[in-house]
């Protein structure tokens, strides 16, 4: 690992053969991305029903026009996968001719959206729709491409794909079988080659290797099978003027503008994610403009609907495969763009040879991959799944845009079945006490339950008002104001508790500083969690049993402070009594205020186990609090902590395997994605570590201890550079050794057999982080370097750690 240059180092020096090295980058990552283009321009032109030659159109457009004028420089813009359904259809009702016309209209569209500067509003579209869109599209290539692969013909229409399916196989095909089997055989395996043999030859895209071994196969075999075949570009078709009726033509039109305007731009934001957390500062290209891509993804489209070729969009297998192939700017998306106007001119006879039923399979393929497992896990855990599943059976069985619309309209019955959701119960203690309980979010619609509940306690009682939810209108605040107004001139009592309006809460803090400022009284911090300490004017520490549990730990929207408790009694004395005490109140306010909203959450987790996709490896440092700097909740990290967040290395002296046990559990039975090591400052053991003294009597610490020795080692070598933090040397030798002792503890991980099985595959990614205790500032650790970056990190969200 070398140190980090800044991010106003010169650019890169000439290669020995003269070339700047950026050039050389993004001419290697073209070459990957044309590889991988190729053959997936020519299935999707294949699937919609289009001349093979309008994929090829599509991707040359895309790669040179999109990549030239678009705003997100790495994205890879080609044929549309996401609108394979509707261009089908389109072919069908209109002709290929008008399908051109309707591609160069919607360009125009979508450069009138540019201009209105209306690009980010596509993205306020709830992810499970979008998810879902796309999963029925895959569905529906999947049925088609099916009956090419079993070597027969599609039908019009996913339910007559599935009907005739029992006659297509009873009509087996064996030779079109036989290729496609082998295709997606090669397919599945190319990226699990072994040794060094394997990984070379999977430098070679697994789609690209995939149809030309079938080729190769069905060539030498002399197999009798339908094959591409690419007409003279001299008769090749051009857009005419629609035909049909208008508002047909119309509803074709805003299909395609918004299908692929939200495709793209969710795929900007996705290659913006990626290249966040593989790249460094320094070595980034500008964040995406998201206007500026749309008006790229229209002049695409225009130029490609007048050249006949397929409706463009960005793609994200393409634009994942351009960022991990290296690329570095636009000029590698241009080039791939050449490359394919190159292959359409030059390459004609050898994609002559290609069948048809291996391109069917390499779709279909795709198509399956489209209903994405991590998708399914996401929308499951944010309860969206009635959505997901609404929206892919409405694509499936209607349409893209009728199942886009009915999942819309889904989202938003369920938004207001949770929003109206209201439970107002009210009930007489034995003191004669009324207590009223709020459950779920105050609007308008409760407030008919909340006025008729509120009017059944009596004028002149004692009234408490618990209010268990995160949102409150002005409906709801007006109507319990107006009542409290009341209930208080007619003699009566209350006590509001729980989460409530911001402005209730606000008025009643600005009260209690008053009258604390009166009393002289003085609070240093605010209860936030119900580990919070708060310090009075003398300096002493009191306890509250009303702290409000932090709401980025349960999943749910920051409230505004609750009215300050009265304080919690003094503990029992002895040694054990304030301990005690505040485990006790802990346990008290997780069971009134935490317990009713993750209840749901963990009676699921209960039901189902745990998934987590993050095995997080940190410091057992009771100031480290995972959830809160991770902003995770129940279920999403598998947690490990010990004294000094040490991964002791495979077959290292210890008398404890617990480390190595976990990790084993984590990536073999819980198949995480990813493993963050986390250190922080001030460690306690790296500080040991520094001071230890050789000769002393070995204790259970020091035995622990030595497995840190590698990072001193490391830290004292002249091989490896100097760990950074945000650009600046660290403070001190502790927090050298903390950010060192993290570097360290990756290599160790790497030493695991199941680790490194898994990094081989590419299933699995390691993380570096670092959290500084004092400024409450987390760094992530820059991919290839010893350098901890708060700007990645503020640039990739807690979320990145929470997938």
């Amino acid at each position: 690992m070398t140190a980090t240059p800044s991010p106003t180092s010169p650019p890169p020096p000439p290669s020995a053969k003269g070339v700047p090295a950026g050039l050389q980058a993004d001419l290697s990552a073209s070459v990957a991305v044309f590889l991988i283009a190729l053959p997936l321009s020519l299935g999707i032109a294949l699937a919609t029903g289009a001349p093979l030659q309008a994929g090829l159109v599509a991707a040359a457009a895309g790669g040179i026009v999109a990549a030239r004028l678009g705003g997100t420089p790495l994205q890879v813009s080609g044929p549309a996968t996401g609108l394979t359904v509707v261009t089908a259809e389109l072919i069908q009702h209109y002709g290929w001719r008008t399908t051109c016309a309707i591609t160069v209209l919607a360009g125009l569209c979508q450069l009138g959206l540019a201009a209105l500067r209306t690009a980010r509003s596509a993205l306020m579209v709830s992810p499970a729709i979008v998810h879902g869109m796309l999963a029925g599209v895959g569905v529906t290539i999947a049925l088609a491409q099916l009956h090419i692969v079993l070597g027969g013909t599609p039908q019009s229409s996913a339910l007559a794909n599935v009907r005739g399916l029992p006659d297509q196989l009873a009509d087996l095909h064996p030779a079109a079988l036989g290729v496609s089997v082998l295709t997606l055989a090669v397919l599945l395996c190319w990226p699990r080659l072994p040794g060094r043999t394997g990984r070379n030859l999977r430098k070679v895209p697994a789609a690209l290797a995939a149809v030309a071994v079938a080729t190769a196969c069905a060539a030498l075999a002399g197999l009798s099978l339908p094959r591409v075949d690419l007409p003279s570009w001299r008769s090749h078709a051009l857009p005419e003027l629609p035909e049909g009726p208008v508002l047909g033509i119309i509803a074709a039109v805003l299909t395609i503008t918004l299908v692929g305007s939200v495709e793209s731009l969710l795929s900007a934001v996705a290659t913006d994610k990626l290249i966040a957390t593989q790249r460094r500062t320094g070595t980034r290209p500008a964040r995406a403009d998201l206007n500026r891509e749309l008006r790229g993804q229209g002049a695409a489209n225009i130029i490609s609907g007048a050249l006949g070729g397929l409706p463009v969009a960005g793609g994200a297998v393409r634009s994942m495969a351009n960022v991990k192939a290296g690329a570095v700017s636009r000029r590698s998306s241009m080039l791939h763009g050449l490359w394919i106007l190159l292959a359409a001119g030059l390459l004609v006879p050898a994609l002559d040879l290609i069948p048809l039923a291996a391109l069917a399979a390499l779709v279909m393929a795709v198509g399956v991959q489209m209903v994405s497992a991590t998708h399914l896990r996401t929308v499951t855990r944010h309860r969206e799944f009635l959505v997901y599943a609404t929206t892919i059976l409405a694509v499936v069985l209607g349409g893209v845009l009728e199942g886009v619309a009915i999942g819309i309209a889904m989202a938003v019955a369920l938004a207001l079945h949770r929003l109206a959701r209201t439970r107002i119960t009210v009930e007489q203690l034995d003191s004669g006490v009324h207590r009223v309980w709020a459950r779920g979010q105050l609007t308008f619609l409760a407030v008919p339950r909340l006025s008729r509940v509120l009017n059944q306690i009596p004028h002149h009682g004692h009234a408490v008002i618990e209010l268990d939810g995160s949102f409150m209108d002005h409906a709801a605040y007006e109507t319990l104001q107006d009542w409290q107004d009341s209930h208080l001139a007619h003699g009566g009592s209350l006590e509001v508790t729980g989460r409530s309006g911001a402005r209730i809460a606000e008025a009643e803090q600005a009260q209690r500083a008053e009258r604390g400022a009166q009393r002289g009284d003085h609070q240093c911090c605010r209860p936030w969690t119900p580990w919070q300490n708060h310090c009075d004017h003398r300096g002493t520490v009191a306890r509250t049993d009303e702290a409000r549990t932090d709401e980025a730990t349960v999943g749910s929207p920051a409230a505004a402070p609750d009215p300050a408790p009265a304080p919690a009694p003094a503990p029992p004395a002895g040694p054990r009594g304030r301990g005690a005490g505040q485990l006790a109140n802990g346990i008290s306010a997780f069971q009134r205020d935490t317990a009713p909203h993750v209840r749901e959450e963990l009676a699921r987790l209960a039901r189902e186990g745990q998934r987590p996709s993050q095995l997080f490896l940190t410091c057992a440092d009771s100031r480290l609090v995972t959830s809160m700097i991770t902003a995770s909740g129940p279920g999403d990290l598998f947690t490990v902590r010990n004294v000094g967040n040490l991964v002791p290395l495979p077959g290292a002296e210890s008398t404890d395997d617990s480390v190595a046990a976990a990790i084993e559990y984590a990536v073999d039975v819980l198949q995480v994605d990813s493993i963050t090591v986390c250190g922080h400052s001030g460690c306690g053991a790296m500080q040991a570590l520094l001071n230890s003294v050789p000769g002393v009597p070995m204790t259970p610490l020091r035995r622990w201890l030595r497995h840190g020795l590698p990072s001193l080692e490391r830290m004292a070598s002249r091989h490896h550079a100097w760990a950074r933090i945000s650009g600046r040397l660290p403070a001190d030798a502790v927090e050298q050794l903390c950010l060192t002792n993290v570097v360290q503890q990756l290599e160790h991980l790497k030493a695991h057999e199941s680790v490194a099985r898994r990094l081989a595959e590419g299933t699995l990614e390691l993380h570096g982080m670092y959290f500084h205790v004092g400024e409450a500032q987390a760094y992530l650790l820059s991919e290839g370097q010893d350098f901890f970056d708060c700007r990645v990190f503020d640039t990739v969200g807690a979320g990145a750690l929470r997938r």
